[in-house]
C-alpha cells in the first residue's frame, strides 16, 4: 500500500507560481513512476505531467514550457514547479504514483486557483 500526501496548493494570480509536493510512503519510492494529474469541475481527470524512475518525463501540451516535474528520492518526494501560472490551470491537482508491479495510488488532491 502507498500513501501519497500532496501539499503547496493555493490560490495565486495569473502569472505567478507555485510548487506542488508530494510525499510518498509505502514502497520503494526510486522505482516508482511518478506523477501529476488534474481535474478541473466538470471536466475529466487528465495528465499533468508523469516521470519515470528512469528520469524520463511527459507532460501534457497545455503545460509544456511552464510546468516542471521532478523528484527527491531520499526524501520520497516529487514535485511540481508550476509558472506563469494561468486561469486555466484551476483545478485539484492529483499526485499519482505507479509502483513496479503496476499498481496504482491516488493522492487526496490540492487545489490549485488562478484568478485573472
Amino acid at each position: 500500500q502507498v500513501q501519497l500526501v500532496e501539499s503547496g496548493g493555493g490560490l495565486v494570480q495569473s502569472g505567478e507560481s507555485l510548487r506542488l509536493s508530494c510525499v510518498a510512503s509505502g514502497s520503494i519510492f526510486s522505482r516508482n513512476t511518478m506523477g501529476w494529474y488534474r481535474q478541473a469541475p466538470g471536466k475529466q481527470r487528465e495528465l499533468v505531467a508523469v516521470l519515470n524512475n528512469g528520469g524520463r518525463t511527459n507532460y501534457a501540451d497545455s503545460v509544456k514550457g511552464r510546468f516542471t516535474i521532478s523528484r527527491d528520492n531520499p526524501k520520497n518526494t516529487v514535485y511540481l514547479q508550476m509558472n506563469s501560472l494561468k486561469p486555466e490551470d484551476t483545478a485539484v491537482y492529483y499526485c499519482y504514483a505507479r509502483t513496479i508491479l503496476a499498481r496504482e495510488y491516488w493522492g487526496q488532491g490540492t487545489q490549485v486557483t488562478v484568478s485573472s
